[in-house]
């Protein structure tokens, strides 16, 4: 008898063997079933070699107790320790799969499936399985035969006799196998159908790669045809038929559970569409119909049951418009696009335990390969193989992908294809989530060899190789461009010129030619700078097809890498902060005006970088003056001084399109911003604080120079319009008022003679021909417009505005606000200003219908000639005009009682008028939406054209750019352009209820 406290040899054992819970297991080993074997060392040995020796003890026994006879139980017994392969074979399968234990259980005699070990049975095919699955004249019979077939590939994967891609092929062939079984048996309950119809099994998906999990759909589209002399319309309800009886067959569940789910949904129409299409039908589907991700579906065609010389014609018949797919337009984004869609609709509490979907999974290898096929598989038939792998090696043959990244994605897709074979393995249920409990993670790891630490080498190697698929998925694509032009290792095969040019049309490059040598002149040589180049531009590439210009976004990177290539700090900020470089391919490739921006200073490219962690972002008002008043305070004299802030506003204008672009199109790493009004505000605020912090610097520099510290007048500079209200735009003049008032004692025509003079050389050095854009200073809204002085005395405004103001310029103050100058002059104009802009009783009659025949004689003598009114962002039905008229009318009607309209913020001002409930929440809300959507199209037009405009451009690739800054992907401008003309629509209809009629 053992002492107290002592273990016995046998449990000391099993630890040592991998057993996690020895006290069980040596109750199992103690049992009557393992009596006789219990001290055999070749058991315990097999046993601590599976991938969990407890799941294969406890399995072994109930085989053992399953077992018909004391005499069965004995052979069993026998052939296990006598033959080491059987030994091997079943304790394998024992140890990694619960569901065929509890098959070998329910059908005790299996087992002798794995005895036998010949040539021929280590790698079965198709021919082998349907001598497997020959006498199953019955659905439950199929499963059973099924499992058994799947019972030898099992073993055969976890004793390594077949490696992860030839035990795909083998469940790939034996669902073959079975669907022709199934089909079989669906033709011998309905004979008369079989009669009337050809009917071909066409595989897709994994299974026409011949790549198929343990457990997954079977995806597979159905082609019928009338038999000789039979209806077609007949011939085509019997094959749709036949098709659901044999989907059904191998789906439903049975007292032997099912098989799997035979998915038709790739077909044509989708599950909207018939599920047999005769092949006319198929044909005039693609030809017309179809979308690009149905193309690259088709690469896996095959056909695998029912009338295969049908299948070979369809396959054959739809080939050549596979091979035209990448001709489509916008084909690479479409199937990038399609990519990012998919990682977007993984739930949250999934992505990191996502082994296909996720970013580093297998299916980023397989987009990635099949884009690849997509586009040189036109002219180079070895590429056309509908398994990744095979696949991936004809690329790494043909010089369309580099040997090393060839190798590196092989491993890696080999390993996380095993990884999933093990996970489904163990419950045969269709999952791609990697488990959560220490138990199922140490058995997954033993099973792909990871012995000494499973747990944590498991996690170690997933994240290795799901980061190698990460770094070269995008790589994959862009890099041979690179080596097409640059010096490549001895041995390495070159992307021939035309197969660059190829891949440079399908990314949407229009000058493929002007591309490859812009690439040629950043990566070519052995230099530390083209090494680092030829890291960068293969992502670069990548964001660069990503929108609408990618040609300007390659030039342009070429341009500022040619003015800062030799700056240490350019290509090391590129290289090591992860904004930067995706900013800056965003910026480059988005139309002219940041480009240009950034060409006349290109070390504002470090603007972009991530810096210590701070979002790209516009400065505060605050900071902007600071800076901009030090640089004046430095300069030698005033042209100096405001060439200096002219520099500011022009690296600042950068900073804000910047923001802008980023925010629209977002990044990897920060979504498109959603909120649009956040982006027309943000846009609206920088650009107004940029432009009243340049006009107090060159104010400053023009008194400093002209008369020190004493000018003879306090003067003020008030912001108008868009100016005043914190909405100027990219191309925006800046509207203001100049006023002023005589210090004490200084005589009134010196002073008027020196507030002109200051106006004067404002003006002009702002306007200066420089590299800095200029600031246009528009003062056409003081009294008297363009007749009247430009600069008066606040008592000249008061007297003006009490005997002779017009009920528009009235209407003009309400976006009055002091932008620089005199601050205490600034708040007695605005004290000016407030009774006339917020008259205490509100408006007369006869001003609100002045107000009405002012816009209606603006809308009919403004708009340019030929413009499309509907289509006209400021002058059009439902544009800016319209919705700024009608917040101007309330703030003027109710302004003097209602505090929140007192703004000279547009959208404020509307809010402001929804909470006061002069306007409903609805009609607030459209017009509020017509109003950012007419700003961002006006801003968008700036960005992309380098010029202003009120309306869409008519040239195609800058229409297609603005659609791409207002969130409209490729192919979407008709989209766009209807959702304007409905936003404004609607909008319009609000004006004339409100404006027109209220």
């Amino acid at each position: 008898m053992m002492a107290p406290g002592r273990r016995s040899s046998t449990f000391t054992r099993l630890l040592r063997h991998g057993f996690t819970d020895p006290s069980a297991s040596e109750r199992l080993l103690d049992g009557p079933e393992l009596s006789p074997v219990r001290d055999d060392p070749f058991l315990l040995e097999a046993l601590g070699a599976t991938a969990d020796p407890d799941l294969a003890l406890h399995g072994l026994v109930r085989l053992l107790e399953a077992q018909p006879s004391p005499a069965a139980r004995r052979e069993l017994l026998d052939t296990l320790i006598a033959a080491k392969p059987l030994r091997d074979r079943l304790l394998g399968v024992l140890g990694a799969s619960a569901a065929l234990a509890d098959h070998l259980a329910r059908h005790p005699r299996d087992w002798e499936a794995l005895v036998t070990y010949e040539p021929r049975d280590l790698h079965p095919g198709v021919e082998e399985f349907e001598r497997g699955l020959a006498e199953a004249d019955d659905p439950v019979r199929l499963r059973v035969a099924y499992r058994r077939c799947l019972l030898s590939i099992a073993a055969r994967d976890v004793c390594g006799t077949t490696d992860v891609a030839e035990t795909a092929a083998e469940l790939a062939d034996l669902a073959t196998a079975t669907l022709r079984a199934a089909l079989r048996l669906a033709a011998a309950d309905a004979p008369d159908d079989a009669a009337l119809c050809r009917l071909a099994v066409i595989a897709m998906g994994k299974c026409g790669g011949h790549e198929l999990n343990y457990v997954s759909d079977v995806d597979v589209i159905f082609v019928g045809e009338a038999a000789d002399g039979a209806d077609e319309d007949k011939a085509l309800r019997a094959a749709t038929k036949l098709a659901s009886h044999m989907m059904r067959i191998c789906s439903e569940t049975t007292v032997e559970g099912s098989i799997w789910p035979v998915d038709a949904n790739l077909r044509p129409e989708g599950r909207n569409g018939p599920l047999v299409r005769s092949l006319s039908s198929h044909l005039a589907y693609y030809q017309r119909w179809a979308k690009t991700w149905e193309f690259q579906a088709l690469l896996k065609a095959r056909p695998v049951a029912g009338d295969l010389e049908l299948g070979a014609e369809y396959v054959a018949a739809v080939g050549p418009l596979v091979w035209k797919a990448a001709e489509r337009e916008n084909f690479v984004v479409d199937v990038q696009r399609m990519r990012r869609r998919v990682v977007e609709n993984i739930p949250a509490s999934e992505i990191d335990r996502e082994l296909k979907l996720a970013p580093g999974g297998l299916r980023d290898v397989e987009f990635a390969v099949q884009l690849l096929q997509l586009v040189h598989g036109r002219a180079d038939g070895s590429l056309r193989s509908g398994t990744t792998l095979d696949a991936l090696r004809a690329l790494a043959a043909g010089g369309y992908v580099g040997r090393a990244d060839a190798t590196q994605l092989d491993d890696a897709y080999r390993f996380l294809r095993s990884m999933e074979h093990r996970i489904q393995l163990y419950r045969l249920r269709r999952t791609h989530l990697v488990p959560e409990s220490e138990a199922d993670l140490r058995r997954l790891g033993r099973s792909l060899g990871l012995r000494t630490d499973p747990v944590t080498e498991l996690g170690r190697e997933w994240k290795r190789h799901a980061a190698v698929v990460r770094r070269l998925h995008e790589k994959l694509f862009y890099r041979p461009l690179l080596d097409a032009v640059a010096q490549l290792a001895p041995g390495e095969t070159r992307l021939s010129p035309k197969a660059a040019r190829e891949r440079l049309i399908a990314l949407g490059y229009a000058d493929p030619a002007a591309a490859m040598r812009h690439l040629e002149a950043l990566a070519s040589g052995v230099s530390r700078k083209a090494a680092i180049q030829r890291t960068l531009l293969p992502v670069l590439l990548g964001w660069f097809a990503d929108s609408a210009d990618p040609d300007a976004g390659l030039l342009n990177f070429r341009k500022v890498s040619d003015a800062l290539g030799k700056t240490p700090w350019y290509l090391r900020l590129l290289r090591d902060e992860g904004a930067a470089a995706e900013n800056l391919a965003r910026v480059l490739s988005a139309g002219r005006l940041a480009p240009d921006l950034l060409m006349r200073a290109p070390e504002a490219v470090a603007l972009l970088g991530d810096g210590d962690g701070g979002r790209l972002e516009p400065r505060a008002r605050g900071p902007l003056e600071q800076e901009i008043l030090a640089a004046v305070r430095r300069a030698g004299g005033a042209v100096q001084a405001v060439t200096a802030a002219r520099g500011v506003r022009r690296r600042e204008l950068f900073r804000t399109a910047a923001v802008d672009i980023v925010g629209s199109y977002g990044t990897e790493g920060q979504p498109a911003e959603a909120d649009q009004g956040a982006l027309v505000d943000l846009v609206g605020g920088a650009v107004s604080d940029l432009t009243a912090a340049t006009l107090a610097g060159t104010l400053h520099a023009v008194v400093r120079e002209g008369w020190g510290d004493d000018l003879p007048t306090r003067f003020a500079v008030i912001g108008m319009g868009r100016f005043g209200g914190h909405e100027l735009g990219y191309g925006s003049d800046a509207d203001v008022l100049f006023v002023h008032e005589p210090q004490d004692g200084v005589d009134e025509r010196e002073a008027a003679d020196a507030a002109n003079k200051v106006v004067s050389e404002v003006r002009r050095l702002l306007q200066i021909p420089s590299a800095d854009p200029p600031l246009l200073v528009d003062a056409d809204l003081r009294p008297e417009g363009k007749s009247g002085p430009l600069v008066r005395t606040l008592k000249s405004y008061e007297a003006y505005y009490r005997r002779w103001s017009l009920v528009w310029e009235a209407q003009a103050l309400l976006r009055a606000e002091p932008v620089a100058g005199d601050e205490e002059l600034g708040r007695r104009f605005i004290a000016l200003a407030d009774p006339l802009r917020y008259p205490a009783n509100g408006l007369s009659e006869e001003a609100v219908r002045e107000i009405r025949r002012l816009k209606a004689r603006m809308e009919s003598e403004r708009l340019p000639r030929g413009a499309d009114p509907k289509l006209h962002t400021k002058l059009g039905p439902g544009g800016l005009s319209d919705v700024e008229w009608t917040v101007q009318l309330l703030q003027m009607r109710h302004g003097a009682s209602t505090e929140g309209l007192r703004t000279t913020r547009t959208r404020e001002a509307l809010a402001a008028a929804r909470d006061a409930g002069l306007i409903g929440q609805e009609d607030a809300a459209t017009l509020d939406e017509a109003w950012v959507l007419a700003t961002r199209v006006r801003n968008a037009v700036m960005l992309v054209r380098g010029r202003a405009g009120d309306t869409f451009p008519s040239d195609a690739r800058e229409l297609v750019a603005v659609g791409r800054y207002l969130g409209y992907g490729p192919g979407r401008v008709g989209d766009m352009l209807d959702d304007y003309r409905r936003t404004a629509r609607l909008a319009r209809g609000v004006v004339d209820e409100l404006f027109y009629g209220g």
